[in-house]
């Protein structure tokens, strides 16, 4: 046996043994690539029946928004003429870029085109995240009862944005539409358990093969576009319940139970305070103040989870101008236009152009699409969730918002506020059956303004 042992030994020399590693790496890459030892997500298994939506990071419409050509222009007395095209001539105003945000204050995804519905454009913060707070209930102080009701106290939920939680910026957000072309194939079984320990090693290796040494470990949870049927929200543990925003109550379904304990620990909140939101679409809210009547656009405008208006408007000349105002430091030296969290970025035109807009539309760029056009309604009066920088989640503690105040306080409706960017509603053509509202506008269409008038915020 020692002999036999002895000749296999002189038989694996150093130069054998380093052939063979050599050629066990080298055979090993492909399957590795191939097929990567890094658990099965729940996008995985998604992407074998659905497709991702959205423009690529690296081929976004807004990666030349600080160059002078995305925002340049020429004007005769004071209107928007576009900008010089490689003719010579000036090239029209153009929507720029289009975004929308599925999950209120975190990630946007940009789009090249998006439908148009009375309640803007589709998919856009029809989620929330909501936290439970509790405060004393409001009493009559004259009542006699007041002072043993005033010492009860009684749960809201309030929901959540970047004012009050600029991580929420981090959280990514990925849209999934269904894919006739696509097969379903089993991947094996998905990861589901907790990060400590052992597991969470592997999750931390899992990261770091699949996007790079400095990433880092991600919790993915889904979430159905279409609303729940009343089986599913009993099967799913869903409830009921109110959710307040400004000075809003609104009827909203709570998705809680769908939420990992980690993103209510990534926040800084308890998990049985943080909830996840959604409108029911038969309790949307009506948009008056300076919104279109019903007798002027045909409908009543409404909204889901967005501030006050369907849609929001912003000009990138606009940005550029505003960012010669603020006060650079090692933490702010420029502005990225996703800070003002638009639906529609337009370029072409002369800084805050946009301010006296009362109607504008966008023309079709081919035979497939039609012009589409929006009301106007107000200008966008701006608190401080502009100084949350959308690529880290970390909040300037002055810019933008000195700049705006200082700069931009120009609505006798919001004084001592600053204005960046337009609210609008779309119309839709009165031919259209109230059931079947809707338009499509796609990155490129060319800007008209039918009308300027004044503002006043409400």
């Amino acid at each position: 046996m020692t002999s036999w042992l002895a000749e296999v030994a002189s038989l694996l020399d150093v130069s054998s043994v380093f052939l063979f590693l050599i050629t066990l790496v080298v055979f090993s890459i492909p399957v590795l690539i191939i097929f990567p030892p890094i658990p099965v997500e729940r996008s995985d298994a998604l992407g074998q029946t659905h497709s991702k939506i959205g423009v690529p990071p690296q081929e976004s419409n807004l990666r030349d928004q600080w160059t002078a050509a995305a925002r340049a222009a020429t004007t005769t007395n004071g209107h928007a003429n576009g900008r010089a095209g490689s003719s010579g001539r000036p090239s029209p105003p153009k929507i720029h870029s289009l975004h929308i945000y599925p999950l209120k204050s975190c990630q946007g995804i940009e789009l090249a085109e998006a439908t148009v519905l009375p309640t803007g454009l589709e998919h856009d913060r029809v989620f929330c995240l909501a936290q439970l707070k509790t405060r004393k209930p409001r009493t009559d102080p004259a009542a006699a009862a007041a002072a043993a009701a005033s010492s009860k106290k009684v749960d809201y939920w309030e929901v959540l944005t970047l004012r009050q939680i600029a991580s929420m910026a981090n959280i990514k957000v990925d849209l999934w539409v269904p894919d006739a072309s696509k097969h379903s194939r089993q991947l094996g079984p998905m990861t589901g358990e907790d990060g400590p320990g052992a597991w969470g090693l592997v999750e931390t290796m899992a990261a770091k093969l699949s996007r790079g040494l400095s990433a880092a470990p991600e919790r993915e949870f889904m979430l159905p576009m279409s609303f729940p049927s009343a089986h599913e929200v009993k099967a799913r543990g869903y409830s009921h319940a109110e959710v307040t925003h400004f000075r809003n109550v609104i009827p909203s379904l709570n998705m809680g139970p769908e939420l990992p304990k980690e993103l209510a620990l990534y926040l800084g909140l308890e998990p049985a305070r943080l909830g996840l939101f959604r409108l029911d679409p038969a309790q949307r809210r009506q948009v008056l103040g300076c919104a279109p009547t019903r007798e002027v656009a045909g409908y009543q405008p409404e909204i889901d989870f967005q501030d006050a208006y369907p849609l929001h408007l912003l000009n990138l000349s606009s940005v550029r101008a505003l960012e010669s105002k603020i006060r650079r430091d090692a933490d702010i030296d420029r502005l990225d236009a996703r800070r003002f969290r638009p639906n529609i970025i337009v370029s072409g035109l002369p800084e805050y152009d946009e301010d006296d807009w009362r109607s504008v539309q966008f023309k079709a760029v081919s035979r497939q699409d039609a012009d589409s056009l929006f009301d106007v309604s107000c200008r966008t009066v701006r608190c401080k969730l502009p100084n949350v920088d959308p690529a880290t989640g970390i909040r300037h503690k002055v810019e933008p918002d000195y700049a705006l105040r200082h700069y931009r306080e120009i609505d006798a409706g919001a004084p001592k506020k600053g204005c960046m960017g337009m609210q609008m509603c779309p119309l839709f053509s009165p031919d259209v059956a109230s059931h079947n509202l809707k338009s499509r506008i796609r990155v490129g269409m060319e800007i008209s303004v039918l009308k300027r008038g004044a503002h006043h915020a409400l």
